[in-house]
């Protein structure tokens, strides 16, 4: 299948250290789930006609074959490199020459070299490189001006890579969770809800996220799926049910942002264009660039941005508005009244109803930024427990 216009790119990789697999069957479970569901279910068939999604479940498929089951994080590194024992992970071009030989010298191996040129000949947005040996999302740089390990080294899109970091920490049972990892209580690594800056771990030279990131317009984090790297055949079911609400969780981030087409006075398309955040949005980031079609997508953040080159324009829509609120009986009142008593307004600047019929004390009580009218009548008894804005 070829490229469809503004149809945003998507991919997955596994298995890049041959001996870490839940990657790799994760992702087989994940093209099963979307075949078999495409048709049936809404959500994961929408998904499909709106995403052009690449799964690559091995990248090293040499070590994949090297490797032991029982492999947790601590008992060796058989499997990890390819056949001409290179870590594919220290391969890539790194982002200080002065680092090259952290990364495994100048030779780049056949996968990298192939990983490269498929990275380049598609214009992906979003990207996930999956791992195994701890349980954490890891987000660029992982390459610390220093060198040095444990320093916080953030890239310019810091910001946004920290939510898609979280998007998929958060959808995972216990990847989210605050804490030490593997069970282990005075050893092993602690996170923050579950996600790391790269280099604030632990310093890497030639990773593919880094590269990935300074040499395309795709945004890649790492994801360390779970404790053992080799896990035993009846492991899998349950990785995978752990991880699949965050896989997908995760491709649907592909969609948040902006899209659209550059072209010229003529309607013509205008590829190599740069995309940038203009200068006091809410956040920074990285230029991009159109596709040979014009096209180009920008994963953004929620907030305000700026474009340069437009007039502003605020537009005011004003219509009816419907609350809503529940009553039910209460089982200790303190103030009582009938649901006739209750008048309404709120911070939002709706008008004020007040019905001089009702002929009744009111008391103002703050909930959550909504102003809720209470009488002290003594019928009832009642309490009010949900009151809904509808205000846009």
């Amino acid at each position: 299948m070829e490229h469809e216009l503004l149809e945003p790119e998507f991919k997955y990789v596994g298995n890049m250290h041959g001996n870490e697999v839940v990657g790799r069957e994760t992702l087989l479970y994940l093209i099963e789930i979307l075949c078999k569901n495409y048709g049936k279910n809404e959500y994961l068939t929408n998904m499909v006609n709106s995403t052009r999604i690449h799964i690559m479940p091995s990248m090293n498929p040499d070590g994949y074959e090297m490797g032991k089951p029982g492999d947790r994080n601590d008992l060796s590194y058989l499997g990890r490199a390819n056949a001409a024992n290179v870590d594919l992970n220290r391969n890539f071009p790194a982002r200080y020459p002065s680092h090259k030989e952290e990364s495994g010298g100048f030779q780049f191996q056949p996968e990298v070299v192939a990983v490269m040129k498929w990275i380049l000949s598609y214009p992906f947005v979003l990207s996930a490189n999956l791992h195994g040996g701890s349980l954490v999302a890891n987000y660029p740089y992982d390459d610390s001006d220093s060198g040095k390990d444990g320093i916080y080294t953030p890239s310019p899109d810091d910001k946004l890579f920290v939510q898609l970091a979280y998007q998929y920490a958060r959808a995972h049972r216990n990847m989210w969770k605050t804490g030490r990892r593997c069970g282990l209580a005075a050893m092993g690594d602690s996170f923050i809800h579950g996600i790391t800056n790269g280099a604030g771990w632990y310093h890497l030279a030639g990773g593919m996220q880094d590269w990935q990131y300074l040499n395309s317009n795709s945004m890649e984090i790492t994801v360390e799926q779970g404790c053992f790297k080799f896990p035993f055949d009846s492991m899998y079911p349950t990785l995978w049910n752990e991880h699949k609400f965050s896989l997908i969780s995760y491709m649907e981030m592909v969609h948040r942002g902006v899209k659209g087409i550059v072209s010229d006075a003529n309607g013509n398309p205008l590829g190599n264009a740069t995309i940038r955040i203009a200068e006091g949005s809410i956040t920074g980031g990285k230029n991009i660039t159109t596709t040979s079609l014009g096209e180009y997508w920008r994963i953004l953040s929620p907030g305000n941005y700026k474009c340069s080159g437009y007039h502003s324009l605020l537009n005011v829509v004003k219509k009816d508005v419907v609350q809503e609120f529940s009553v039910i009986p209460s089982a200790n009142p303190t103030d009582h009244f009938t649901p006739d008593q209750v008048l309404m307004s709120t911070s939002a600047g709706l008008n004020r109803i007040i019905d001089s019929a009702a002929a009744c004390k009111l008391r103002e009580i703050d909930v959550n930024s909504m102003k809720v009218y209470q009488t002290g009548a003594q019928k009832g008894p009642k309490t009010l427990v949900m009151a809904v804005e509808a205000k846009n």
